[in-house]
């Protein structure tokens, strides 16, 4: 973005303080005693207000000398955490059908699971879990459409432990039951 932002200084200073990722890529801090360039809503340690410069493009503070913080990646147009997320959901994917937990998705990963929870429900909206269970009815409503498997055979098949929990969950997702999802969607053959 080339639309340098209408802000004071003190404005800038505020957004950063308060880690505002609204203001990612309008502006960059600039610390002149450590030569590094942040995003407003890096996490580090925040600099003393004297020490710091705002620019407006990436090309004017990188041209003022200073280097890209290690941390929040200012210099990548998308999230630092966006490989990490394709990562764990490339995981869940090709293992929906066994029994997963957030230690066992964390322990792939290579990450805490607290980390691993709060970092995708942040980028995604939604929990591994909750991401999982999407996973398993949409395989589910698959099957059911282009297979003779019974409801339980499908409940197993996809991952669920339980019927209960199956039919649970695929009613929130599709709003109906899995016998009433399968009679609406049969494929005339």
């Amino acid at each position: 973005m080339n639309n340098p932002v209408n802000l004071s200084f003190d404005e800038m200073w505020e957004k950063i303080m308060a880690c505002d990722e609204t203001y990612d890529g309008l502006f960059y801090t600039a610390v002149k005693t450590t030569k590094i360039y942040c995003r407003p809503s890096c996490k580090s340690r925040k600099p003393k207000k004297i020490n710091v410069q705002f620019y407006p493009t990436i090309q004017q503070v990188e041209g003022a000398g200073y280097r890209a913080c290690k941390r929040c990646q200012p210099e990548i147009e998308y999230s630092p955490h966006t490989q990490l997320i394709k990562n764990v959901t490339a995981f869940l994917v090709n293992e929906y059908k066994h029994k997963l937990t957030l230690q066992d998705i964390a322990t792939h990963i290579g990450i805490s699971p607290f980390y691993l929870e709060r970092l995708f429900k942040q980028e995604t909206a939604e929990t591994p879990r909750m991401y999982l269970e999407k996973i398993r009815i949409d395989k589910a409503a698959y099957l059911l459409k282009h297979t003779a498997y019974t409801n339980l055979e499908i409940c197993y098949e996809v991952g669920f432990q339980s019927p209960s929990n199956f039919y649970k969950v695929f009613r929130r997702l599709k709003n109906c039951s899995p016998t009433e999802y399968r009679q609406r969607e049969k494929i005339v053959l």
